[in-house]
Formats: structure tokens, sequence, C-alpha cells
């Protein structure tokens, strides 16, 4: 496992996009005035855990399946295609469940929202390009910035305000379209080639 610099900037950009925590601050606003309150700390760790948990064995289960990382990899690509479309068209693909307000610091912040099913396929996709243990970093530092925005929810949302929000959304959802059009013609490639 060796330390690559390029490696951790890209996956971290990635997992940033496909996290999108900047664009979840209306969704998380509304859960913490439903709920009353999120814990910043535990909704964290909470989703560093299971994405770490995915990063360590998540291989390993597709494996069992009977499914290739390059097989992952390509249907991956398809959720982050539609992820990005989410948010660069402002539809909605994906459903968002706050029906259980009680445990809404686990369920629905920590998970689906933070490591959501867009995050886990991200991980996995990144594991057919990148070392395990950049991949690890950039999550750590995906973490961290999750933490930052929960901690201070309600100053960032007045400092970006709706328009910035919006722009920041638009944005990532451009750089995901990108990155999902990558994974899929580098891993199709692959799989040809492998059944060729």
């Amino acid at each position: 496992m060796i330390l690559n610099y390029t490696e951790i900037l890209q996956s971290t950009m990635i997992l940033f996009a496909v996290v999108d925590i900047v664009g979840s601050i209306p969704i998380i606003m509304e859960i913490k005035r439903k709920s009353g309150d999120i814990h910043p700390g535990r909704a964290t760790l909470v989703a560093l855990g299971i994405m770490l948990a995915f990063l360590f064995i998540g291989e390993g289960i597709i494996t069992f399946l009977g499914v290739d990382i390059n097989s992952f990899a390509v249907a991956g690509s398809f959720v982050l295609f539609f992820l990005a479309l989410e948010m660069v068209l402002g539809v909605e693909f994906f459903k968002h469940d706050t029906a259980t307000m009680k445990t809404a610091t686990i369920v629905p912040v920590a998970f689906p929202i933070i490591a959501g099913a867009g995050s886990m396929t991200s991980i996995i996709s990144l594991r057919a390009e990148f070392d395990q243990i950049n991949i690890m970093i950039a999550i750590l530092f995906n973490m961290l910035m999750v933490f930052i925005v929960l901690r201070y929810l309600g100053k960032i949302e007045r400092m970006l305000g709706e328009g910035g929000i919006a722009i920041l959304k638009k944005v990532f959802g451009i750089i995901l379209l990108a990155i999902a059009v990558k994974l899929f013609t580098s891993n199709i490639q692959h799989l040809f080639e492998a059944h060729g």
C-alpha cells in the first residue's frame, strides 16, 4: 500500500460530490426541524463505520455473490449517473424516507443521506482503480467535512444562502456526471476484454 496524493485528491473529490453534504443541507435542516436535534459526532461516526466496513469487506461480499469488481463499477456508474442528474436537473430519482424522526441522527442522516447507496457504490468502484489506503484517507477527509457541516449547519446555510447551495449542487453534479461516464467507459472495456 503506497500513499498517492493524486489518488487521495481524486477519491476525496469523488466522494465529496457523491456524499454532497453541502447540497444536503436543506434536507438535513428539515429533518432537524422535525426531529428537534441531530448529533453531529454520532452521525459522522456511524457514517464513517458504514463506509469503512464497505471499503474493507464490500468487495468480499460482492465476490461471494459472484459479481466481479468491474461489473459492480459499471453498475455503480449508472447509480452515480442518476445521482448527478438529480443534482443538475433538480429531479428526484431516489426517495428520502423521513418517516422515523426519533432516530434521525442515525436514520436517515448517517444512513442513507451521508453513507447511502451512492457513496457505497463509489467506494467499491474506486477500489477498481485506486489503492485502499488512499480511499480510506479520502473517506476520513470527507467525514471531517461532514462533521464540520453538521456542527455548523445553521451558520453555513445562512452564509451560502439558497442560491449558493443551488450553484454548488449543480457544479458537483456536472463533476459527478463526468466521473460516472469515465467509470463506465474504463470498466466496460475491461468487461469486454474479459469476455471477449
